[in-house]
């Protein structure tokens, strides 16, 4: 029986609980990877995927409580409105009040310094990752690893002995090996009639 020793991932990425949820992504996506333990002190501490980032950043609010470089409406009562003639002010006078109102949204999402334009900055891994462990040793088989990921509806089983992280095992790692057939188990069968031997193959 393969055993999930036989097709894990060895060199384990892993992230700090205080890596911020931008940088996470960042490392995330530059190592080709949908997730990754969470490693604090030598321990592993819980699992952060894609999918937590984004479920994330979709159910909080994105508009900040306060702009501060927002200029207080009380600090133009000094000022004559050049528009007083007119209905409506020209839009020079938004223009000038707001000085980022025609940046572009990816000039916006680079600028750091606004909690509105750099949501995931301000945030940390411990706050979204999973610290339920879906673990397995090292001598279970590849069909337990692919019915936990199935019970739990994870990506990702952790290997590990005791406390010690060995390596993961993902869905992916599952699917090469059912594409290189080494699923395949191999039962003979004796025939009770003739003592003829049968070979099966199962999947």
């Amino acid at each position: 029986m393969l055993k999930v020793r036989d097709i894990m991932t060895r060199d384990v990425f892993t992230l700090s609980p205080e890596t911020n949820l931008r940088d996470a992504a960042g490392l995330l996506a530059e190592h080709h990877i949908s997730g990754a333990p969470v490693v604090a002190g030598g321990k592993v501490v819980g699992v952060v995927s894609m999918t937590d980032l984004l479920d994330f950043q979709a159910s909080t609010e994105p508009t900040p409580t306060e702009r501060p470089d927002q200029v207080e409406w009380g600090a133009f009562a000094d000022e004559a409105p050049e528009w007083e003639d007119e209905n409506e002010p020209p839009a020079t006078y938004f223009t000038e009040l707001w000085a980022d109102a025609g940046a572009d949204v990816d000039e916006r999402m680079s600028t750091i310094e606004s909690p509105e334009w750099d949501l995931l900055g301000e945030h940390i891994v411990s706050e979204v990752m999973d610290r339920n462990l879906h673990r397995l040793s090292s001598d279970a088989d590849v069909h337990q690893a692919a019915s936990e990921m199935q019970r739990s509806g994870v990506h990702r089983v952790l290997v590990m002995d005791d406390d010690t992280l060995l390596g993961i095992v993902s869905t992916m790692d599952i699917t090469r090996a059912v594409a290189e057939n080494k699923l395949d188990v191999r039962r003979y069968v004796f025939d009770r009639r003739g003592g003829d031997e049968e070979r099966r193959t199962q999947f």
